[in-house]
């Protein structure tokens, strides 16, 4: 029965699916690192290896009680090519997928801050922030990927079902 599973089981099964649509989304990136969608969207050689960085945030919401930028320090990962960042993007979702699965239920109802500073971005249930400030934050520059493959006339991965190359 659906109701009697725990909260680990549910979201781990959304997790692998999500992680799946964006690693074969990160598969397709094509080694055109200089392009870029628009003169304010962020070049290719930018946004792959930020969609493959972001499970680590995941890791943060699950296993720190919050983020503060304006002293976290940051690598941010280099593009050298599409296959180095499949392979930092599979790394970094395993670690998340170990934090999932070590969750315990009273833990998502603990708080979890997201801040700059003094400036709080998101302060609340780590079950939001999981969603929220990781899972959606990923599902979003995934999608931008997806414009990034389009115009470059590279067949787009469906994510929910079949895409338009897929058909």
């Amino acid at each position: 029965m659906l109701l009697a599973m725990d909260i680990n089981s549910l979201l781990l099964a959304e997790f692998d699916a999500e992680m799946q649509a964006t690693r074969a989304a990160l598969e397709r990136v094509p080694n055109q690192p200089e392009f870029t969608a628009h003169p304010k969207s962020m070049p290719l050689k930018n946004l792959a290896p930020h969609v493959a960085q972001l499970p680590a945030l995941g890791v943060l919401v699950l296993t720190t009680p919050g983020l503060d930028f304006a002293t976290a320090q940051f690598q941010r990962l280099p593009f050298e090519s599409p296959a180095q960042v499949v392979a930092a993007f599979d790394a970094a979702a395993a670690r998340v997928r170990s934090a999932l699965g070590a969750a315990s239920d009273a833990s998502w109802s603990e708080n979890w801050k997201l801040s700059r500073g003094a400036f709080t971005l998101y302060e609340g249930a780590r079950f939001v922030a999981y969603r929220r400030v990781f899972l959606n934050h990923l599902i979003h520059h995934r999608a931008q990927l997806g414009v990034y493959l389009r115009l470059l006339n590279v067949a787009v991965p469906g994510a929910y079902g079949p895409s338009a190359d897929e058909q």
